[in-house]
């Protein structure tokens, strides 16, 4: 998920495009690219579109992010959109562990209610300081979590934080890598609202990267080839981790748990590492 496309629930116009076009994964968005008035219906519109042929015959990543648990839509829009096509539901404002397993159990009654087998996966969005301090703890607290998404916009602007100022940007970077790496969960970066701004894109996409993210978010479609650029390896990154799977497979062989690759000792970090390269640069887009 090098590209994540937000997709905003009350653009019907948007949606087959955004389906068409290079993002790895779609994003409908029912909170903030919604006005309140416009919440059911962007919701029946996006439940409309994901249940369509054209979704399930698409490899593309289908992400809903609904609104806050705690908000009046909340349970409208699982019980819309918690169905198949779905694949993860990307849940904001969760602050604490004991939000998360709330969320968690509306989700639960209503896919039972829509009878859906196979459990949706969520994307947390981690957005502000009690969230990103107790980031670990809720990425940990059940095993739907797939990932953490880190979200700048909520974390800095209420508190006059320079987002400019590329060591706060890897301050929270950081932290929440952190606590997605002790929770085994991926980290996904979040928007990046400057639309003329490239090079401010790349340069926080490049961090991501060299941080660990798996992607960044887009909020328009001229920013997915910025993501993707920025998040696929080079040709000499994959062809390293070819020498180091292979000398592996050999030093495996000759019962030997570490190894020397290009002059650097090899141990199952590193080589866990190789492995995800190579694992990722095989999925399709």
């Amino acid at each position: 998920m090098r590209s994540k496309l937000f997709v905003p629930g009350s653009r019907p116009e948007l949606f087959a495009k955004a389906l068409a076009g290079d993002a790895d994964a779609l994003s409908f968005d029912l909170e903030d690219a919604v006005a309140e008035a416009r919440k059911a219906g962007a919701r029946a519109m996006v439940a409309d579109f994901v249940a369509g042929a054209a979704v399930a015959q698409s490899a593309k990543l289908i992400i809903v992010r609904t609104n806050a648990p705690d908000s009046p839509h909340f349970a409208a829009d699982l019980a819309a959109l918690a169905r198949s096509g779905v694949t993860l539901l990307n849940l904001p404002k969760i602050e604490s562990p004991q939000a998360l397993l709330d969320a968690v159990a509306a989700l639960e009654a209503a896919e039972h209610a829509n009878a859906v087998t196979h459990p949706i996966g969520l994307l947390v969005n981690i957005e502000t300081p009690r969230a990103l301090a107790d980031a670990a703890r809720i990425a940990a607290a059940h095993p739907r979590v797939a990932g953490l998404q880190l979200g700048l916009g909520d974390l800095f602007e209420p508190y006059g934080i320079d987002r400019a100022d590329p060591r706060n940007v890897h301050a929270a970077m950081f932290a929440l890598r952190m606590a997605a790496a002790q929770a085994g969960v991926f980290a996904m970066d979040g928007a990046f609202a400057a639309l003329d701004d490239d090079d401010g894109y790349r340069e926080e996409a490049r961090m991501a990267r060299r941080l660990g993210f798996i992607g960044k978010s887009c909020v328009h479609p001229r920013q997915v080839a910025l993501a993707n650029a920025a998040f696929a390896p080079s040709e000499a990154e994959l062809a390293a981790a070819r020498r180091i799977v292979e000398a592996a497979q050999a030093a495996g062989a000759q019962g030997r748990g570490a190894f020397v690759v290009d002059g650097r000792m090899i141990d199952p970090p590193f080589l866990k590492r190789a492995q995800a390269l190579l694992a990722a640069a095989r999925r399709p887009g």
